[in-house]
C-alpha cells in the first residue's frame, strides 16, 4: 500500500512528532510528581539524555515509543512505505539505546525502560498497577527491568 501522503507532505507531518514531553512520558512524570518523586529530566550528563532521572534513588527512567524504537507490539508496526528507510532508522535507533542502557548500568545506575504499550493502547496496564511496579523497582536491588504492554 501506497501512502497517502507526498514526499513533502509526510516529510512535514512527521517533523512535527516531538522526541520530549511525549503524552507517556507526561504521564509517568506527573504521576510520578503526584507520588512525592523528584526528578532530572533529559540530564545532559548522562547517556542518551535520558527522560527522567530520580538521583536520591539512583535511578533512570525512559518512557519508549513502541514506533521509534523497534518494539514488537501493536503500537510498533512497521511502516508499509519507505521500508528500507524505515527498517534502516529503527535499526539505528535500537542499537543507540542498547549502548545508552550499557552505559548508564556501568555508572552504576538502575534503569527502567517503560514501554508506550504498558501506559497506552489495548495493552496498556492499569494505570495504579504500573506505578506500583515503578516503585517497586525504585526500592529493589534490580539493576535493570523493562515494563511492557499486558499480552
Amino acid at each position: 500500500m501506497t501512502d497517502v501522503f507526498n514526499r513533502e507532505k509526510r516529510s512535514e507531518i512527521m517533523s512535527k512528532i516531538k522526541s520530549k514531553d511525549t503524552k507517556p512520558e507526561m504521564i509517568i512524570r506527573k504521576s510520578l510528581h503526584g507520588m512525592g518523586y523528584r526528578y532530572r529530566l533529559h540530564v545532559k550528563s548522562l547517556p542518551g539524555k535520558p527522560d527522567i532521572y530520580l538521583p536520591k534513588y539512583n535511578t533512570v527512567i525512559e518512557v519508549m515509543g513502541c514506533f521509534w524504537h523497534g518494539h514488537d507490539c501493536h503500537l510498533g508496526s512497521s511502516p508499509k512505505s519507505n521500508r528500507e528507510y524505515w527498517t534502516n532508522k529503527i535499526t539505528r535507533n535500537k542499537e543507540r539505546d542498547q549502548l545508552n542502557n550499557e552505559k548508564i548500568l556501568d555508572k552504576g545506575l538502575k534503569l527502567l525502560n517503560i514501554w508506550e504499550c504498558s501506559i497506552m493502547g489495548k495493552s496498556s496496564w492499569d494505570l495504579e498497577n504500573l506505578l506500583e511496579e515503578i516503585e517497586r523497582f525504585i526500592f529493589n536491588d534490580q539493576n535493570y527491568l523493562e515494563i511492557e504492554g499486558n499480552t
